[in-house]
């Protein structure tokens, strides 16, 4: 039995972008600390907001242009909170998109996948998935993951883990060819790998394409809410940098605070779809975020570096390497057989908090 429900706007997505505007609008020339956590708050409420107007507008336009506009949203969320603490200046900012990109993988891949398999695993036992569409999506993330952020340490144009703008052009062109070849496989050629093996045998919630009028307040709202990100963010960039500092934490702990960020939404949404037996759609989600945000986070970052004359590090150390090999392998063992118990969520969630806390106590 199919349940149709029509998207709408919850008072929660107008009223906190507002609020946030009103925030920011009148903030003082020295902000206390009560004021930078309300604006951090707003930040985060009008961030949610953001990716619910852009999924209301990805409904209405329909496929493929609809996964490429919510895909685009989250990235000009991560942007925009990247280029504003790059902009802002001081140590460390060449590295911020690394650590920030790194981090988005790493809480995904072990955090937000490992999270869903434990939950489901201890709910349900055992969950099922598509195979095919998984390890398409495995493929592409490991192919576009090492060639941006590990063979950078191995090329020699220039000293450091880093690529001359010539490198930078060309790795963030094959980072779009494969990501864009990713989407057209899920939202047209081979979408039947994406959907549930079992989706016949559950009830169904389908949501219809929402009215016209709604779709125009919602492009009209995450335009608003997308601007107040960039703004907010390039506002609290030198609080994060100084509170960082303060308590003696790596600049690379900037970047897992920003990831969380962005991530906050998709998280939400992949743990309540492993929750109600959705496994699919956790890692549909899981694995489009990731795929999204290197694959458009890149060549976005690469271009603003370029254009403002900016340094990039985009390679990452000996010890992140390891970690990141390591996850990527026991994913591929953990999703190769279609079927997914607890124990494969025990072993990502502590490959989860080596990683924070290496990270940490490096």
């Amino acid at each position: 039995m199919k349940k149709e429900i029509a998207p709408h706007l919850p008072y929660w997505s107008i009223v906190i972008p507002i609020l946030t505007c009103f925030l920011y609008l009148g903030k003082p020339v020295e902000m206390s600390t009560m004021f930078l956590i309300l604006l951090s708050f707003g930040l985060i409420g009008t961030i949610l907001a953001a990716v619910h107007h852009a999924e209301v507008v990805a409904l209405r336009i329909g496929e493929p242009l609809g996964t490429l506009v919510l895909a685009i949203a989250i990235t000009t969320i991560e942007v925009a909170l990247i280029v504003s603490l790059m902009l802002a200046g001081g140590e460390g900012t060449a590295f911020l998109a690394r650590d920030t990109i790194f981090a988005t993988e790493m809480i995904i891949m072990t955090g937000i996948v490992g999270g869903c398999l434990l939950i489901g695993g201890i709910k349900f036992k055992e969950q099922n998935y598509g195979l095919d569409g998984i390890s398409a999506a495995l493929t592409v993330l490991t192919a576009i993951s090492v060639l941006t952020l590990i063979l950078p340490n191995y090329t020699t144009s220039v000293e450091g883990p880093i690529y001359n703008n010539e490198q930078l052009i060309f790795v963030s062109f094959v980072s779009l060819i494969l990501y864009g070849s990713f989407l057209l496989m899920q939202t047209v050629k081979h979408r039947d790998y994406f959907l549930p093996l079992d989706a016949s045998d559950h009830e169904e919630v389908h949501e219809v394409a929402p009215t016209n009028w709604v779709g125009y307040i919602s492009t009209f709202l995450l335009i608003i809410a997308l601007a107040l990100v960039v703004l907010v963010a390039k506002t609290l960039s030198p609080s994060i940098e100084s509170g960082i500092d303060s308590i003696g934490a790596p600049k690379s702990v900037v970047g897992i605070i920003i990831a969380c960020v962005v991530l906050l939404p998709e998280a939400l949404s992949a743990i309540k779809a492993a929750i109600n037996n959705r496994l699919q759609s956790s890692l549909n989600l899981a694995f489009g975020s990731a795929l999204a945000s290197i694959g458009l986070t890149i060549p976005a970052v690469a271009l603003v570096s370029i254009f403002f004359n900016l340094d990039l590090t985009l390679g990452i150390d000996v010890k992140s390497t390891v970690l990141f090999i390591l996850s990527l392998f026991i994913l591929s063992l953990s999703l190769r057989t279609g079927k997914t118990t607890m124990i494969q969520g025990v072993v990502l969630l502590v490959v989860f908090l080596v990683y924070l806390f290496i990270t940490i106590v490096p």
